[in-house]
């Protein structure tokens, strides 16, 4: 890390961490004292964030990388709030969460195209997500294998069995993680409160999952962009088959876009067309599919 970096990260960017006192009235007091300071500041316009960051990436602007940060504070009570049921001290989730977001400032890079919140709300859960892994009784040091293993390891397995058709029992899954069938059932119960998993996949294919991030070395950035513009393909490609008949919609699904193609052959034989016929509707769809999409294509960076 350069010293510019070191100030960027050195930026104070919440308000004054507010004191649990138990002669609070309710146990939410700390919490909404805090939400009245976050209120004060504003979100930034998309023109307004994209100036503001890039100040921060070519000039390493602190007062610059403090609005950013600020603007996003709310985004971190959001997030946090997720977790509120699986780990109590709300204000040690945002302050976690915070620090996700000050290191998303130092790293964002404005000319990717991806917003600043979405690339901000995967360093802040790995942030939250870390903190709970590290103070949950079930990973800390003194913990068994087993258990370790079972706080990683069992959604995938749940996953891999539901995919091969085998309903994933407490007992079943204890088996092939080597834990107790009351463990299984414990950790399940811990892992209905949080929103998100630990094992939940960053990509909508593949396997590499949240936890898979916070762990390894690889470019956050790349990894948002890459999804936020999967998301954006899946939904252009979703509105554009609204505008296919059915003879076209099955073709762009099961010929076009298909990992296993069918012939054309076979799809003459479901429609009772030639299989001539259904290459010309191949290549009206082919042609559809291009002039709509080219130059978006493009700009995207497919």
């Amino acid at each position: 890390m350069t010293v510019d970096d070191d100030k960027i990260m050195e930026t104070k960017i919440v308000p004054e961490r507010v004191d649990t006192d138990t002669s609070l009235p309710t146990p939410f007091d700390p919490l909404r004292k805090y939400l009245s300071e976050v209120s004060r500041y504003s979100v930034l316009s998309r023109e307004e964030e994209f100036e503001v960051a890039r100040k921060v990436h070519e000039d390493k602007d602190r007062d610059a990388a403090q609005k950013l940060a600020m603007s996003n504070l709310k985004l971190v009570v959001k997030i946090s709030l997720e977790y509120y049921n699986t780990y109590l001290n709300i204000l040690d989730l945002i302050q976690e969460g915070n620090v996700g977001l000050l290191h998303a400032v130092k790293k964002f890079n404005p000319y990717k195209g991806t917003k600043f919140s979405t690339y901000a709300s995967f360093w802040i859960r790995a942030y939250i997500l870390k903190y709970i892994m590290d103070s949950w009784s079930l990973v800390k040091v003194g913990t068994t294998q087993s258990q370790r293993k079972l706080f990683y390891r069992l959604n995938k397995e749940k996953q891999k069995l539901e995919a091969a058709g085998i309903f994933p029992a407490p007992a079943l899954l204890a088996h092939n993680l080597d834990v107790k069938e009351g463990e299984i059932e414990e950790m399940q119960k811990r892992l209905a409160f949080t929103d998100v998993s630990l094992e939940s996949p960053i990509h909508d294919e593949g396997d590499d999952t949240i936890m898979d991030m916070i762990k390894s070395g690889d470019d956050v950035e790349e990894i948002v962009a890459d999804k936020e513009k999967r998301d954006i393909l899946t939904k252009r490609v979703k509105e554009f088959k609204k505008g296919l008949n059915d003879k076209e919609t099955f073709i762009f699904e099961n010929r076009i876009m298909a990992e296993e193609p069918l012939t054309l052959q076979e799809i003459g034989e479901k429609f009772k067309i030639s299989r001539e016929r259904a290459r010309q509707i191949e290549n009206k769809v082919i042609k559809k599919f291009k002039e709509r999409f080219q130059n978006e294509f493009k700009d995207l960076d497919f």
